[in-house]
């Protein structure tokens, strides 16, 4: 394999294709909308001796190159997002408003605060966008009729939030909520605290893993999640299934399409009507090396250093199959970012927030007001829950980006009321 001539400046990330930290920083820069190219040692030539002139004695990968001629052996995500400059820093310690989650509901209700004059933080984990930056194609967000990619869209929302001064962390954990006083505190993964009179929780939800044997050691080599964007290219004439029957599924399964050989998408339910939309059905249908096995799923998987093989049920009859695999991609529901919450707000069994009237449905009587909780206020005064975290949610990015810009009302009131 040989390359074209190298752009100079451009950033490269050298290492294993099996390997889940390369994975984990080729994810990272996709949905951080960072333009990279790739080199596998394992196939390429050029790939060993560009890291070798990179790093003369140093034979730890991936190796990831930057811009301006400098490098990083095995570096964590952090790290690399410290070298390109991104925020992973506070500015300050004490703000109007803290919201924590950088998706769809946290970045438009960090557009209406700043834009009403409120000092606001984003503490997002990961890269901003959330799942839906994940998405090759969102086709039904008004105001963009041809569609676009849930990157695109995770971009321009960072940058109108940027151009109304929203401070936006990334890589960054939040460990813990208490109350003192007037003020709220949210502590980060290194301990700093920061406070603010107003906290908005927005964490959204996680891919909900394959619990099935052999499959948790085969993550990032093989067995992804949402990683679709990231991965694709890498998968030219190749056999991918795609497990899940929701939208994601298929739009993972057509971006797929365009580079495997064949897809084959596992799905519990009798057909893809009950659980997806009929736009994507009809792109399936219509796409030749798409497969759907309808009351399937997948109970192992197996390989050594890289996914090989998966093994399969039919639901209906519990007779079980092995079939060879290069790749699985896992769209089987989410769970809740929230287990950093215990004792500080109201929970269900699930984990998802409990929000307004929920809480004080729930047995909890000390709600400590002398008025109504707000619609979208939890059972800690002055923090507030949008989005997929939040019990009750739609779960659509439409409504994520609503309950974001409705709760700024309601900090307002807050802020002006029991301020």
């Amino acid at each position: 394999m040989t390359h074209p001539k190298f752009v100079e400046g451009e950033m490269r990330v050298i290492g294993q294709r099996w390997s889940p930290r390369v994975h984990e920083i080729k994810q990272f820069l996709a949905r951080s909308r960072v333009p990279y190219r790739w080199l596998d040692v394992e196939s390429d030539p050029e790939a060993q001796a560009v890291a070798s002139a990179a790093l003369p004695g140093d034979d730890r990968f991936p190796v990831v190159l930057f811009p301006d001629g400098s490098a990083l052996a095995d570096p964590d995500v952090r790290a690399v997002a410290q070298k390109l400059g991104l925020p992973t820093e506070p500015e300050a310690r004490l703000y109007d408003l803290i919201i924590v989650g950088g998706g769809p509901a946290g970045l438009t209700a960090s557009i209406n605060a700043a834009s009403k004059g409120l000092r606001t933080v984003v503490v997002e984990q990961e890269a901003p966008g959330g799942q839906a930056s994940c998405s090759p194609s969102i086709e039904n967000y008004p105001g963009f009729p041809e569609g676009l990619s849930g990157g695109d869209l995770a971009r321009r929302t960072v940058q109108q939030a940027e151009r109304f001064g929203v401070e936006i962390l990334v890589t960054r954990r939040a460990t813990r909520l208490r109350a003192n006083g007037e003020n709220r505190l949210v502590a980060l993964d290194d301990g700093t605290e920061l406070a603010a009179r107003s906290v908005l929780l927005a964490t959204g939800v996680s891919f909900r893993w394959l619990d099935a044997p052999g499959c948790a050691p085969l993550v990032g080599a093989g067995i992804y999640y949402g990683a679709v964007t990231a991965e694709a290219s890498t998968y030219r004439n190749q056999d991918i299934y795609v497990l899940g029957g929701g939208n994601s599924a298929g739009q993972a399964a057509l971006l797929l399409a365009r580079y495997a050989r064949r897809v084959i998408i596992l799905t519990l339910e009798d057909s893809l009507e009950e659980t997806m939309s009929k736009y994507l059905v009809e792109r399936i249908r219509r796409t030749e090396n798409i497969t759907v096995r309808t009351g399937h799923t997948v109970v192992g998987a197996e390989g050594s250093g890289r996914l090989q093989q998966l093994v399969i049920k039919n639901t209906k009859t519990g007779t079980t199959e092995r079939v060879s695999a290069d790749g699985l991609f896992v769209f089987i529901g989410a769970t809740p970012r929230t287990h950093w919450l215990e004792g500080a707000v109201a929970r269900d069994t699930e984990g998802f927030v409990l929000s307004g009237v929920d809480f004080m449905c729930d047995g909890r009587p000390d709600w400590p007001q002398g008025r109504q909780p707000y619609l979208l206020e939890t059972s800690m005064p002055g923090v507030f829950v949008a989005g997929d975290v939040r019990k009750g949610s739609v779960r659509r990015l439409t409504s994520a980006a609503g309950e974001g810009a409705m709760t700024v009302a309601f900090i307002h009131r807050f802020l002006s009321r029991d301020g």
